[in-house]
Order: C-alpha cells, then sequence, then structure tokens
C-alpha cells in the first residue's frame, strides 16, 4: 500500500498540497455519505496514510524505509500505542468531539472554514450567497446520546473512575513530575458506551452537507473573512462558527484596485490624434465616453461613482478609463496606410527611415510568431 498514492499526490508533495488532498478524499469517502461496499475501508486506509504523511518523523521514515515507525515490530504501532481509530485523523481535522482529554464540562463545537468566489456584481450589491459546508450535527439517531436506542446505558469507565484522564510519573532530571494525561480506556470520555448507536458508530454526531446563507458586506473584496455564528460543528456546549475565506472570480475586462474599477481602453494612432468614440464596459451595461483629440499614451478619464461602495467608509469608488495608445506593427499596415503615414511624417516634418525586411527578417519573424 502506497501512501502517496492513496492520497493521489506525489512523493514531493508539500504538507498543504496533502491536507487538501486528504480533505477532498476524506469527505469523499466518508461512511456518513459513502454508502458504497468498500467505501469504509477506503475510507480507513485514507486515514491512515494522512496520519503517517501529515507527521514529518513518520514521513521521513516511510520515504527511507517504506513502512510507517514500528510497522511489522512485535508490539510495535505507528499511531501512538492507543489504536488506530480513523475517524480520530477526520474529526482533528474536521473538528474533533470536544469532550476529550479531562472533564472540563461540555465543550463547545469547532469553527469550519468554507471558500467562496464571488463576482464584482455581488461585491457591489452586498448580496446573499449560498456556501456550501460539511458540518457535524447531532446524529438524528441516537440524539447524541451515542447509545444505541433501546440498548445498554453507558457505564462508568473502570481505569478513570469516570474523570477522563489518568495520572502519570515521569523521572527527570529535575525529579519525578506528575502529568495528566486521557484515559487510554475511555479516550478521555469517562464512560463507555456499551452499545454503540449504529448510524454514528458511538460518536454522537453524524457527517452532513448543507447549503448556508451568508450575507455579503457592500463593496468587499478579495482576502476578506466572513463569520457567520453557530454555523460550525456542533457541540455539547454549543455550536462552533463558519468561517467563509472571499475570493473574487475575475472580470473579463475589468480590473479592481480597491473601490475604482479600471478599464484599458486600446486606440488607434489616428483615434489619439484626432478623438473618438469607444464603448466602455461598466458594471451597468456599455456605455459611450468620449476620447479627446491629442490624447496621450497613459492618459485617464474617469467615470465617477461606477466602481464599488467602499467597503469602511461612505461613498462609491469610480471607474478609470485608461488609455492605450497601440502602434500598428509594419506587417500590419497596408500600402495604402503605410503611404498615408508617410504623408503625414512629410506634413509635419519627421524624418523616417523605413527599415527593408530581408531575409533574417523573415526568420526572426517565423521564431517570433510574428
Amino acid at each position: 500500500m502506497d501512501y502517496y498514492e492513496l492520497l493521489s499526490v506525489s512523493r514531493t508533495a508539500t504538507a498543504d498540497e496533502i491536507k487538501t488532498s486528504y480533505r477532498k478524499l476524506a469527505l469523499k469517502f466518508h461512511p456518513d455519505r459513502n454508502k458504497e461496499a468498500g467505501a469504509a475501508e477506503q475510507f480507513a486506509r485514507i486515514n491512515e496514510a494522512y496520519a503517517v504523511l501529515s507527521d514529518p518523523e513518520k514521513r521521513a521514515h516511510y520515504d527511507r524505509y517504506g513502512s510507517a515507525p514500528g510497522a511489522g515490530m512485535p508490539g510495535g504501532d505507528p499511531f501512538g500505542g492507543m489504536g488506530f481509530d480513523p475517524m480520530d485523523i477526520f474529526e482533528q481535522l474536521f473538528g474533533g468531539l470536544g469532550g476529550r482529554g479531562g472533564r472540563r464540562g461540555p465543550a463547545r463545537g469547532d469553527d469550519i472554514e468554507a471558500e467562496a468566489r464571488i463576482t464584482l456584481l455581488q461585491a457591489r450589491a452586498g448580496e446573499e450567497i449560498e456556501v456550501e459546508v460539511d458540518r457535524l450535527t447531532t446524529c438524528e439517531h441516537c440524539h447524541g446520546s451515542r447509545t444505541e436506542p433501546g440498548g445498554k446505558p453507558p457505564v462508568t469507565c473502570s481505569t478513570c473512575g469516570g474523570v477522563g484522564a489518568v495520572r502519570a510519573q515521569a523521572r527527570t532530571i529535575f525529579g519525578v513530575v506528575e502529568t495528566q494525561q486521557p484515559c487510554p480506556t475511555c479516550r478521555g470520555e469517562g464512560q463507555i458506551i456499551q452499545d454503540p448507536c449504529t448510524v454514528c458508530h458511538g460518536r454522537g454526531r453524524t457527517l452532513k452537507a448543507e447549503k448556508v446563507g451568508v450575507k455579503l458586506p457592500r463593496g468587499i473584496d478579495e482576502g476578506y473573512r466572513i463569520r457567520v455564528a453557530g454555523m460550525g460543528n456542533e457541540g455539547p456546549g454549543g455550536n462552533g462558527d463558519l468561517y467563509v475565506h472571499i475570493e473574487m472570480e475575475p472580470h473579463p475586462e475589468l480590473r479592481r484596485e480597491q473601490e475604482h474599477l479600471i478599464y484599458t481602453a486600446r486606440l488607434g494612432f489616428a483615434q489619439a490624434a484626432l478623438g473618438a468614440q469607444v464603448t466602455v464596459p461598466t458594471l451597468d451595461g456599455p456605455q459611450t465616453v468620449e476620447v479627446k483629440a491629442g490624447t496621450q499614451h497613459g492618459d485617464l478619464h474617469r467615470l465617477r461613482g461606477q466602481g464599488l461602495p467602499r467597503l469602511q467608509g461612505a461613498g462609491t469608488g469610480d471607474l478609470i478609463v485608461e488609455y492605450e495608445i497601440n502602434v500598428p506593427r509594419p506587417s500590419q499596415l497596408t500600402p495604402e496606410a503605410r503611404e498615408a503615414l508617410h504623408a503625414y511624417a512629410r506634413a509635419v516634418g519627421d524624418e523616417v527611415h523605413e527599415h527593408r525586411e530581408g531575409f533574417f527578417d523573415k526568420v526572426g519573424k517565423i521564431f517570433r510568431g510574428e
């Protein structure tokens, strides 16, 4: 079993690439979402691979020896000596159960994250969008009790006495140090589930795909994060929050600079010299703009109030038309156009020297794709 093949990544993949691939595959094969034969086994293998490749030391050992540390050795366990539960790895990344590690009262559900790509129009209007998320929600079969309805009730853990933690002593150069660790028997829960729920497998929550409405602030830009309270994972102490990371969908003709929009209008030499009309693609539709005679390369024309609302503060940005003068290549000039340019040069006293194309010039054009 090749861990890299299981996660569909190369052997040189970065930690972020491994994590991203794992998230997609874990959601695809999660038992709550995929009921096909073999999905649960594939889910376990994917989590085993991630447990090794996400740990730098374990990954280095695997790359060198082709196995996880301790695998195949008498009593060896590459997963810390407590057994390997694929749901543990999944919930560490997507949000843990919260109750492990000590009895400190009901734990709040974990926060989750999502991404949303929006358009300039949606940002300007401050629309409400829908975001698809995968949340851990209370199991509808056992209602979060983790026990199969009608089954035997949970019993107090005999190892920790229901505390959820055990004390251990370690001898160091500073003397004997006492530490507290999650109970290895009940794994920090303080009780043992005798008849686990057949739907959530004794975890009290299941993974559920939901669509969440998210209200966009008017003028929001890429890189901002919106908090949606209570739409994270559910927990006995309350729900976590959802954080939506905003990305902007590129506009085919406009580019954004804060609250302003920029459009590059390309003019021919004659248009810039004599004046013309150009069509500008505003967010409200095409608009005709007059180009003044004598317009220079880099000149700007401002359409006030046709940008985006200022995200922090009052007012609206502008749409700025940036003029770019196009000089035609010799190959683009017809004989008539070339003669007209020579006539113009003579009229204004410009000296020109037209380079005649030779063999090597033609070869150069071929290599340049002209």
